[in-house]
């Protein structure tokens, strides 16, 4: 199948990123957010990436322009029916997700392809909202998509060869390296990195080491590009904490089950980097 028209549903850090990739790599994409506010904030956070990636001579300013010609958005679900592929990002909750795609599966057309960029929830329980689990799939990127070349693709027991064979092309035209994950909660990825992440709050938790320490050792011992304190402060440690739920859930495994110490930072509000403090403190 030939893709040509993208839909993403969500204009956070995720989708944001999603809707950029399509649009620089030749694909009419179409964002959808509940609001106003919220669509336009998520186009400025696409202009300012792109303008970004110009001024360090990632991108000419001709190819700016026309990524950003071939981008829309809509508070409008209705405005992706025309969509040859919808890749979705909103908030990690299966009602949600479910929801929207059950609106989908009634306005789009039969060949249309779904994914959703979920990290923990299993792509199976979210085709079940459609007619179509054939063409449903997870199509998993890593933040800043921009920048990270991972993207999983996912798929269950019901995805077609077609719909890996159209989702597998589609991410090496992205300029992505896809691996192909089977429908586990994580994936491959996060089943493998959350409970490094909870471990490391665990050993701070037990006395173990400091936390500049237990990021350090992390670093230069074993060479990783940040300790894994500091990547829970990145990537959010009210997302970590959703994740190890929804995972734990699924796997009943201690080595998934959110530590305390995690829970009473998330009730404290402390994040990490998107709230201004977590493990570590953030300027403005």
């Amino acid at each position: 199948m030939k893709v040509k028209r993208v839909g993403v549903l969500g204009a956070g850090l995720m989708g944001s990123g999603i809707a950029e990739v399509c649009a620089r790599n030749g694909y009419e994409t179409v964002v959808r957010e509940v609001s106003d506010a919220l669509a336009a904030k998520g186009v400025g956070r696409i202009e300012s990436s792109l303008a970004k990636a110009v001024d360090r001579g990632k991108l000419v300013a001709t190819d700016r322009d026309a990524a950003r010609a071939r981008l829309s958005a809509t508070t409008k679900v209705d405005d992706l029916a025309a969509c040859d592929l919808v890749v979705e990002a909103v908030v990690e909750n299966l009602e949600t997700k479910n929801e929207l795609f059950a609106e989908l599966d009634r306005i789009c057309g039969d060949s249309a392809i779904f994914c959703s960029n979920t990290s923990s929830l299993t792509i199976t329980e979210l085709s079940a909202a459609t007619r179509r689990p054939d063409r449903f799939a997870g199509l998993h990127f890593f933040n800043p998509v921009p920048v990270m070349k991972l993207v999983e693709v996912v798929r269950t027991i019901a995805t077609s060869d077609e719909t890996i064979a159209t989702l597998v092309d589609f991410a090496k035209s992205l300029g992505k390296e896809p691996v192909l994950a089977k429908d586990n909660s994580g994936f491959i990825v996060n089943r493998l990195l959350v409970p490094y992440l909870l471990d490391a709050v665990r050993a701070l938790e037990e006395g173990v080491g400091t936390r500049e320490d237990i990021d350090k050792g992390m670093e230069l011992g074993c060479g990783h590009p940040m300790g894994p304190l500091k990547l829970l402060d990145f990537v959010g440690l009210d997302t970590t904490y959703a994740i190890a739920e929804i995972m734990f859930t699924e796997y009943r495994e201690k080595r998934f089950a959110p530590p305390p110490l995690l829970k009473r930072m998330v009730l404290a509000g402390r994040y990490g980097r998107k709230s201004g403090r977590g493990f570590y403190e953030y300027g403005s």
